[in-house]
């Protein structure tokens, strides 16, 4: 087993969430598929308090619908956890802000971890963060 599938995972989720369209995304993706990494994007935006939950159901049902994790409540639970971890990390600057991002989730070996990137701000004045978290299955 790899010792660094936590690092692996990492970089694969941070990488595809940084993709600039669906194009580079789809790409991007079957790279990660190349080297055994499986990966999902989804897109997300509006109020951050009410963001969170849409957020968090678009990483599991995404990771579903590609066949990265069953339907064990284990497996959904690591997906939320991730994606939840993540969130936590840019809640300081997003509360009461609109946001708009991707979140994209990936799976190395029993490692899954989720990427939360967003713009956060006010008409044209917005400000960037990423978040990270991680699981283990």
């Amino acid at each position: 087993m790899d010792e660094y599938g936590s690092k692996k995972a990492a970089s694969a989720a941070i990488s595809l969430a940084l993709t600039l369209t669906h194009e580079e995304e789809k790409t991007h993706m079957e790279q990660l598929s190349g080297q055994g990494i499986c990966a999902v994007a989804m897109d997300y935006g509006g109020e951050f308090e009410h963001s969170i939950i849409k957020i968090v159901e678009r990483a599991v049902s995404g990771a579903k619908r590609c066949g990265m994790i069953g339907q064990t409540h284990a497996e959904e639970g690591a997906v939320a956890g991730a994606a939840r971890e993540a969130i936590s990390q840019i809640t300081a600057k997003a509360v009461g802000m609109n946001i708009g991002g991707k979140v994209a989730v990936a799976r190395y070996q029993d490692n899954i971890c989720a990427c939360v990137f967003c713009t956060i701000g006010l008409l044209h004045l917005n400000e960037v963060a990423i978040g990270l978290g991680h699981r283990v299955i």
